[in-house]
């Protein structure tokens, strides 16, 4: 990242500190999504994330994500080499352990410590010393500067201001790729949403909020983000429905 971005971060940094409620409705959602993974889906996330046996409901949720995870993985040069990459969200580490055998220095960071926790656990010993783990705030500008940041599916729960916004932190800390993914504003997704079918009562997680990529767009220019914003994919297996998104510098 050059030097010339550092004062830009500081403004922005200032700008939010002074207005609070520009954050608010992050930082309450960022609660909640903390309390379901912390109290309620560790153990489904683990097993999901595994090759444990799940059932056909979590079996395409498991595809779909296999599936995206790739897709995202794509929109990152092959040999990552000496780059510095975060992994926004990471949960149990699949991601940061392939952006690993990549050659990247990862930053995976969760708001759930438990899922920190597993992802610790599974880390091969091999990647130990590419791959660094945190739990806390994926925004948070004391994690430092990157060539590339990647959040799989931990947008999924704000809104488009709240979206826009992290966007607008991250890009000035972000001299590459930002890639990322949001649930789509379909007509079939907003039917499954609205009749709260998409997963299982006892595992339901926080609200999704599905997106356009107009209204996403829009929110971006309203808040500043400099970048063009791209839809890339979208991937529908079963009961995973997600669209990835890019900022490319």
């Amino acid at each position: 990242m050059a030097d010339g971005a550092r004062p830009h971060l500081e403004v922005l940094n200032r700008d939010l500190a002074e207005r609070p409620e520009a954050r608010s409705d992050y930082a309450r959602t960022r609660a909640r999504v903390e309390r379901y993974f912390d109290d309620t889906a560790t153990d489904t996330w683990d097993k999901l994330t595994s090759d444990a046996p799940v059932s056909r409901i979590r079996q395409t949720v498991r595809a779909g994500r296999d599936e995206m995870r790739m897709m995202l993985l794509s929109r990152l040069p092959a040999d990552l080499s000496g780059q510095r990459v975060l992994d926004a969200g990471c949960g149990p580490g699949v991601l940061s352990v392939e952006l690993a055998r990549r050659g990247a220095e990862v930053v995976g960071v969760d708001i759930s410590p438990s899922l920190i926790g597993i992802a610790q656990t599974r880390l091969p010993r091999m990647y130990r010393h590419n791959v660094q783990y945190h739990a806390g705030d994926m925004l948070s500008a004391d994690l430092g500067y990157f060539d590339h940041v990647v959040a799989m599916d931990s947008l999924i729960y704000y809104d488009a201001k709240d979206i826009a916004r992290a966007l607008h932190e991250l890009e000035f800390r972000t001299s590459g790729t930002i890639a990322f993914t949001v649930a789509p504003r379909t007509p079939l997704l907003m039917l499954m949403w609205r009749a709260g079918k998409l997963f299982p009562r006892g595992d339901r997680s926080p609200t999704m909020v599905p997106h356009t990529h107009t209204g996403l767009a829009k929110a971006c220019r309203e808040i500043g983000v400099r970048r063009m914003l791209r839809p890339v994919t979208r991937v529908s297996r079963g009961f995973y429905i997600s669209q990835a998104m890019e900022l490319s510098a």
